[in-house]
């Protein structure tokens, strides 16, 4: 049994999350910039995203983590607030567990993308969040994913996951 096949049996019990952020990255090491609305384009990414432009069909055109992950790298590193922009993610959700997303398809707004792969930390955690970052955001970092049909994603969008 795959990794996609073991993941697909619990789709049906997971609940609906909500799109709360979206930050663009328009370039390496850039500022982002936290945006309500951007248009998701197959096999690219979030336009205005700097990955969008890297190689078409890439598993990292997107990534994604939850508000309730980012309370756990709260605790754990012992910050009152982290804005999600220092963790350089393009979308934060909330409502779903996204480890059951791993390797399935899910729709966000007109949007439906498909989770390759679990976003780890880079070391510049530690620049961002303080000496211990990195190791804070082990198993927290949330998910990689790329566009499979384009769409509008707009905060407040409803994330469900897809049956295939």
């Amino acid at each position: 049994m795959t990794q996609k096949q073991l993941f697909s049996r619990y789709l049906k019990d997971l609940k609906p999350g909500r799109l709360e952020w979206i930050g663009l990255r328009p370039g390496r090491k850039q500022a982002v910039q936290v945006v309500d609305s951007v248009q998701a384009l197959q096999s690219l990414g979030l336009e205005g995203d700097h990955r969008c432009s890297k190689t078409p069909g890439s598993a990292r055109q997107v990534t994604i983590i939850s508000s309730e992950f980012i309370k756990i790298i709260e605790s754990y590193t012992g910050l009152e607030h982290i804005d999600p922009a220092l963790l350089r993610r393009n979308l934060v959700v909330s409502g779903i567990n996204l480890n059951a997303l791993r390797h399935q398809r899910f729709k966000i707004g007109a949007a439906v993308f498909e989770a390759t792969a679990l976003c780890h930390p880079c070391v510049r955690m530690d620049q961002a969040l303080g000496q211990g970052g990195t190791a804070a955001m082990l198993g927290y970092g949330g998910l990689c994913a790329r566009v499979i049909q384009s769409g509008c994603v707009v905060v407040g969008d409803q994330l469900t996951p897809v049956q295939s």
